[in-house]
């Protein structure tokens, strides 16, 4: 008995380290510094966001993201108590971009986004996102390395296949222009004056006086939940006369 005892300890302390590492491993695997979507459409004005976490104890303060170069930056979103700054090349075109804590940072345990437009290449291939994450005691953390490696840089995939959202057709039934009047005039070539008429709204129904008539003459249905209830009360006191003749059928027997 002691033996398995001691056996059953060792397992329970086994798991509850083996848990903790996989949660330990799973939040910072998962703690990387990315920037999505991860598929666009080449030639496309994309909205990219770029979210990074802190994974040490310390607030990070700045964050500078490389652009990649077969992308066009075009513009940035501004982010309250950040300071964003943007470099060039001698061509004027934007190479990188910083965003810079005015104050505090992104604290321990919190993540911080910035979105921004490039408009891709023309051609299929893939945007390599170097960054750079700087905390408040000065250290770096260079998020640079190939896929797999400790410290990978995010990959925006460029192809035509990119799943897209399509916006929904418009309705054509007439609900949406439910609230419009359409007006029409007309020239009375005799007397020189024009006429303005108004249709009818559209509103995409049809109404049937003489059907709305014989609706109105039919007998009303019973709601579906008085059904129900009909249904429940019935099965209810069938219940009762059930256990009502036991009841009847024990108190025979005991005398």
């Amino acid at each position: 008995m002691k033996k398995n005892s001691v056996f059953t300890k060792m397992i329970t302390i086994g798991s509850a380290v083996m848990v903790a590492g996989l949660l330990t491993f799973s939040s910072i695997a998962s703690a990387h510094v990315t920037v999505k979507p991860a598929q666009s459409m080449p030639s496309a004005w994309e909205t990219y966001t770029i979210k990074v976490p802190s994974e040490k104890d310390l607030p990070t303060t700045k964050v500078t993201l490389k652009v990649p170069e077969n992308l066009s930056f075009k513009q940035y979103q501004p982010v309250p108590g950040w300071k964003t700054t943007t470099e060039k090349n001698d061509a004027g075109e934007i190479t990188s971009i910083t965003w810079e804590a005015e104050s505090g940072g992104i604290e321990a345990g919190q993540f911080q986004q910035f979105v921004f437009v490039g408009e891709n290449p023309a051609k299929d291939g893939e945007l390599a996102w170097d960054a750079y994450q700087y905390y408040s005691d000065g250290s770096v953390v260079e998020w640079t390395g190939k896929e797999g490696s400790e410290l990978p840089h995010s990959i925006t995939t460029i192809t035509e296949n990119a799943a897209t959202t399509t916006p929904a057709a418009p309705t054509t039934d007439g609900h949406d222009t439910a609230s419009t009047e359409d007006t029409a005039t007309t020239t009375d070539e005799a007397t020189g004056t024009d006429t303005t008429t108004e249709s009818t709204p559209a509103t995409g129904t049809t109404t049937d006086t003489a059907a709305s008539n014989d609706m109105n003459n039919m007998p009303m249905e019973q709601p579906a939940s008085s059904n129900g209830l009909q249904v429940t009360t019935l099965i209810i006191s069938i219940i009762a006369l059930v256990l009502g003749g036991v009841a009847v059928m024990n108190s025979r027997k005991r005398k």
